[in-house]
Formats: C-alpha cells, structure tokens, sequence
C-alpha cells in the first residue's frame, strides 16, 4: 500500500515550495493530500462562512497547482498547528508531513519554520522540509542523488534512502563532499522508538545544505 504524504498548504510561497516537493516525493509511488490548519471558527455564521469558503479555495488552488484537482484536501481546526496536522496524520494513516521552510529564507536555504521545529523534537512522524524557492524549479530538476546521515543501530535512514533511490531512479550518495538532492536524516541516538528528535548536529546541517531534507522517527522508515 502506497504511503500517504500531507503537505502544510496556505498558499505563501513558502507553501508552494512544500506542494513542489510533496509533488516530487509523490512520483515515487506515494499519494499526496493538502492541509490547511484553522485556529478557531469566527463569530457570526456570515463570517465563518466566508472564512471556510477561502480555506476551501485555497486548497483547491493548491490542487490544481499540482495538477490533481481531485486530490484530497482537509481543513483542520486546531489551536495548535503540528498537533492539528499530527492527528491528521494519525486519522489518514498518513507517514510524513511536508513543509515549506520559514519566511524570508534565502533562497536555496533549509530553514524549519515553527510548526516543523515543533514536529522535530518529539513528533512522531516523518518531517520533509523544502528550501526556499524550490517550487521555483517546477520539475526542471531531478532527485539524482540521495544523501543518508544514518544513527548508529537504525538502518530506517538508509532503508528509505534505498526504496526511494528505487523508485525515483536515483543513486545514493556516499561521498560527503559532494551535494546530494536529498537528505535523508535518523534521529538521535536514544530517541525512543517511533518519535523525532534530530541532534544539534543534524540540525546544523540542515541549515547548510542546499537540497530538501527528510527525517525521521527513530526506528522508522519510509517504504515508497
């Protein structure tokens, strides 16, 4: 069964570099849905109809961004934006969440914005993270090459590494000094089974490449 993957939609461009590569990762055999989290309902049944209306054209929007009119689309109401998604996850069965990186980024750059920093320590779900302008790209550049940081005692990084090289037709990346265009990432040694935690190291590397970046549970991997 194909694994599910949810991409955090409101429509900045931040957004859309997320609905670029939740798109790319999508091509190796995943399904792809949008999310849009809402904090409250607004007072008045006029307002709330106009506000549900707008979440509702937004990710239509964003669909046919993507070319897929019909793929599945949730509007969610949370307080808080990565518990929201996280029980979307958790409902849809889905298995990584993708995001767009923080506002102002330079371009190129991986930089987690609030709601996927919530989600890398102590989430529990894989994480995907586009640099800044990546939708920009609109397909011209292919995942060649993938890179692999793998924890000692977890071969989930290089298992989803693997399956994904398998179906995007790339190769994996051995060399350190050479740039992949993918990261995949473990979480650190003595992260319980099943949640999230990058170390200090992985995190600064995160912010020096210059390719997406894809976490994951401790233990966990990804089967495209």
């Amino acid at each position: 069964m194909a694994i599910e993957i949810i991409v955090s939609y409101d429509g900045t461009d931040m957004d859309q570099d997320a609905l670029a590569l939740g798109q790319t990762l999508a091509s190796a055999g995943a399904s792809l849905a949008l999310a849009y989290v809402r904090h409250a309902k607004e007072i008045g049944g006029e307002r709330e109809q106009l506000a549900a209306n707008e979440a509702a054209e937004l990710l239509d929007k964003g669909a046919e961004l993507l070319g897929q009119p019909d793929a599945p689309r949730f509007i969610v109401f949370s307080a808080s934006t990565p518990e929201g998604l996280s029980e979307l996850a958790k409902s849809e069965e889905a298995s990584l969440i993708v995001f767009g990186s923080e506002y102002r980024t330079q371009p190129g750059q991986v930089e987690p914005q609030t709601s996927a920093r919530r989600l890398l320590e102590g989430g529990r779900i894989a994480v995907a993270i586009a640099p800044a302008g990546f939708r920009k790209l609109n397909g011209k550049k292919k995942i060649k090459t993938i890179g692999a940081i793998t924890p000692e005692d977890d071969p989930c990084v290089e298992t989803t590494a693997q399956s994904l090289a398998k179906h995007l037709g790339a190769k994996i990346e051995t060399n350190p000094h050479i740039a992949p265009d993918l990261l995949v990432i473990g979480s650190k040694i003595g992260t319980k089974h099943g949640v999230v935690s990058m170390s200090a190291a992985g995190m600064y590397l995160m912010g020096t490449v210059r390719c997406p970046v894809l976490t994951l549970p401790r233990g966990i991997a990804l089967e495209f």
